[in-house]
């Protein structure tokens, strides 16, 4: 199966110039994970969404109809990855958005096609140069531009390499480029917060809605100290980590656990991965 699309609930695969999605990045996206046809964290996806078209005064779309329209182009599908994407809409020149915007929702599925799965033995991981910059009124949002990590993705080609971690102005670890950072330090789990900037993912919020978790800033010499470090993807799920800088681990119990936990809430472990969004 090639990739299906739709603008507006319509079968299209394009958008106007004038879009501000297309100009200005002015909007929102949700990457799905879509197993055996259903969503099992559309609930999170949905009150991401929610939350990101009030802090950025979109519209908010019909989201029944958003979650049936994913069902419908994935439907024959086992395994498969959905992109919804929700932009203000088109508009004239210029910064100010229009009085009256009129949203354009895109809905794109395809197969889940995941190359070198690292679920068995975890992923190699580096650091990047590009930083994040800090800006809380957009800090943990999914929206449109993403080109730090854009940037930060472009500093390697190493198939070896899976991941890259970011930092912030301070130097403290904040998230991978497309993954969010889990670490164990004697049973505890500890991730980042992502109040200044990063994204706060589904999976991630999933993680924290079922275990007890601290929210702290760490450095990468203090990452190195953990007894367990894995990433959390939407559609890549749980993710442990092999190999960073000097140090080098093996899947955990707290990782494997929540391995686990993704298999009882309908997410297998997929059987191949291009990269994906959180």
């Amino acid at each position: 199966m090639s990739t299906r699309t739709s603008v507006d609930f319509i079968d299209a695969d394009r958008v106007s110039v004038t879009d501000r999605g297309f100009t200005y990045g002015d909007g929102l996206f949700e990457t799905l994970r879509v197993a055996g046809g259903r969503v099992p964290l559309w609930p999170r996806h949905e009150a991401r969404l929610r939350e990101g078209c009030a802090r950025l005064r979109i519209p908010l779309p019909d989201m029944d109809a958003i979650l049936a329209e994913v069902g419908r182009l994935s439907r024959d599908l086992a395994d498969g990855a959905a992109r919804v994407t929700l932009s203000r809409g088109e508009g004239m020149r210029g910064y100010a958005p229009p009085a009256s915007p009129r949203p354009t929702l895109v809905v794109t599925v395809a197969p889940l096609a995941l190359q070198a799965p690292p679920y068995d033995d975890g992923m190699a991981i580096r650091l990047c140069d590009t930083r994040l910059a800090s800006q809380p009124l957009l800090a943990g949002m999914k929206h449109l531009n993403r080109l730090e990590q854009v940037l930060a993705r472009a500093e390697w080609n190493d198939p070896a390499v899976g991941e890259g971690l970011m930092l912030d102005m301070e130097g403290n670890v904040v998230c991978a480029t497309a993954a969010n950072l889990f670490a164990v330090f004697a049973g505890q789990m500890v991730t980042p917060p992502v109040d200044s900037c990063g994204v706060a993912g589904v999976a991630r919020a999933e993680i924290l809605a079922v275990r007890d978790v601290a929210q702290a800033r760490m450095n990468p010499a203090r990452l190195l100290e953990a007894d367990e470090v894995f990433l959390t993807s939407a559609v890549r799920g749980i993710l442990p980590v092999r190999v960073f800088a000097t140090r080098s681990w093996q899947p955990g119990p707290v990782t494997r656990a929540l391995q686990a936990h993704w298999r009882d809430i309908g997410l297998p472990l997929p059987t191949g991965s291009k990269e994906s969004d959180r």
